[in-house]
């Protein structure tokens, strides 16, 4: 049982920067990913080091697929491909741990009883089983909700939104302390050049039998259903197969144009990168 593709859509949260997202797709495995917003300088060569280790990551994804690797092997392959490639690429050795490239990733595998998933970070992954409730795979909603605070933490000591125009200064100091956490110990591990990661991917095996319907998502795509409450999850399946995700894309960005400063809808930045990749198992 092949995945189908019904419909993608990447769109970049500002058209004159990189989008730093990522997706890929074969018959039997599929992957969105999310690269973190760069804190610091460039490092890799193109157009952004988040773009570089989502993109990257995905196609090595993808290619480990090929080769017949089963879903956790294949993430622990293309992390070692990552680590290497960002050790002979970067221009210099990094200073902080922020400045290392990072991405989400929701990676889901075709298996001989439903679908595997794997993700990091707050990619999700709804899934909808014939004439069943819509299942969340994921821990965005969580994480989402935790950083909507972050963001009105810290825009209620100035006043503004945080996503006003030229506060991000003010609150990289923070931002870097707290990416300065990220991929140590046990907490908040992403996809990144860190063959450590492999051990700490979250992963759920799936019942999914044919007809079953799966959305892969970044959190700027998510964000209808889990910071503008536009819809709920079961709602924005039904829309993205009706509307399209073209048409949903439109929503998220007339959302946005309405709150710019992240008054009304807490965030760091007035619009994020929105991925979605819309699957069909037939």
């Amino acid at each position: 049982m092949p995945f189908e593709v019904i419909d993608s859509l990447s769109l970049p949260g500002d058209p004159s920067k990189p989008n730093d997202d990522a997706l890929a797709h074969r018959a039997n495995a599929a992957v969105v990913m999310d690269g973190a917003t760069g804190l610091g300088e460039l490092l890799m060569p193109g157009p952004s080091d988040a773009a570089w280790v989502a993109r990257f990551g995905a196609n090595r994804l993808m290619a480990h697929s090929d080769e017949g690797l089963n879903p956790h092997d294949a993430v622990a392959a293309a992390l070692r491909d990552t680590e290497k490639s960002f050790v002979n690429l970067r221009r210099r050795a990094p200073v902080e741990i922020y400045e290392i490239p990072v991405s989400s990733m929701m990676f889901v595998v075709l298996t001989g009883s439903g679908i595997e998933a794997l993700w990091f970070g707050d990619c999700a992954a709804l899934v909808g089983r014939p004439d069943e409730a819509v299942e969340l795979v994921g821990d965005a909603i969580e994480k989402r909700a935790r950083e909507r605070g972050h963001a009105a933490a810290l825009a209620s000591s100035l006043g503004e939104g945080a996503a006003s125009s030229g506060l991000r200064e003010t609150f990289l100091p923070a931002l870097r302390a707290a990416r300065n956490q990220m991929n140590t110990g046990h907490r908040s591990w992403c996809f990144g050049p860190d063959a450590r990661a492999a051990e700490h991917v979250a992963s759920a095996r799936i019942r999914a039998p044919a007809g079953t319907i799966v959305l892969l998502v970044s959190d700027g795509f998510l964000a209808l259903a889990s910071d503008y409450d536009r819809y709920d999850i079961a709602a924005l399946m039904r829309a993205a197969r009706t509307k399209g995700l073209k048409g949903l894309g439109a929503e998220i960005r007339e959302i946005e144009a309405q709150d710019p400063n992240g008054a009304r809808f807490p965030r760091f930045k007035k619009s994020d990168d929105a991925t979605a990749l819309l699957l069909k198992i037939v």
